[in-house]
């Protein structure tokens, strides 16, 4: 797998849902060719995000492409990978990619078992389906990335392309790392939720608009209290 002179990969992507397609959108506007997506639930989304690209089964993806995502609910996502093993579908060389939180690398030993590299890379953000809005959040993100050390590089190149900063985070710390994404996740759209609810009862038409502004310089006043700095500088590592 060479990836062409101009280091452009063929990529395909196994997953419709909400993120799949964002992340083909990314990668295409780094410069990379889209070779195929599966299809989903809602094909037409798709189609007007990924204009052109063919949805494939699974394994026509991984037969047609050098750098394989795969974007699937986290209960799908081993079964998949050794599924396609069984089938034969892994190259050597194929870059194999998840973006799931709690999994590391290895959730993808069958296909590295067949000569693939795999990389985990998730992208710290909640994926609206929207690719407008997704690219955006994408471009001021972090992604936790995690990949054997000789590969590693290539994870972190991919996060950036992707329009993240690269934050390395250890194998065994993945279900760590994603319990606090869970946890931030979903105890902010839990007291959203409760003060929306609140400022209906009031009269208050508009809640999200209203707290909008409010939620946000909160959560920026809370990173800055509990980090004591805003953003991380630099090729940031979290090692447990």
């Amino acid at each position: 797998m060479s990836g062409g002179r101009d280091g452009r990969l063929g990529v395909g992507v196994i997953g419709a849902g909400r993120v799949g397609p964002v992340i083909a959108a990314a990668l295409a506007g780094a410069g990379h060719l889209l070779t195929g997506i599966t299809s989903g639930s809602d094909d037409d989304r798709v189609e007007a995000i990924l204009p052109g690209v063919p949805q494939l089964t699974a394994d026509e993806v991984v037969r047609r492409s050098e750098l394989v995502v795969i974007a699937v609910p986290h209960d799908q996502l081993p079964g998949l990978v050794v599924g396609l093993a069984e089938l034969g579908a892994w190259q050597p060389g194929q870059l194999v990619l998840h973006t799931d939180a709690a999994y590391g690398a290895r959730v993808l030993d069958p296909a590295a078992q067949r000569g693939a590299i795999p990389l985990a890379i998730h992208p710290a953000i909640v994926f609206t389906g929207a690719s407008s809005i997704d690219l955006r959040q994408l471009a001021q993100a972090y992604a936790a990335v995690t990949a054997p050390a000789p590969v590693l590089p290539i994870a972190q190149a991919l996060a950036v392309e992707l329009g993240c900063e690269p934050v390395v985070v250890a194998e065994r710390d993945r279900p760590t790392y994603a319990e606090a994404i869970a946890t931030a996740t979903e105890f902010s759209r839990s007291i959203v939720r409760q003060s929306s609810d609140l400022l209906s009862r009031v009269g208050i038409d508009n809640p999200g608009g209203y707290l909008s502004a409010l939620v946000r310089s909160s959560v920026d006043h809370a990173l800055v209290e509990g980090t004591g700095a805003g953003r991380l500088d630099g090729d940031a590592t979290i090692d447990g």
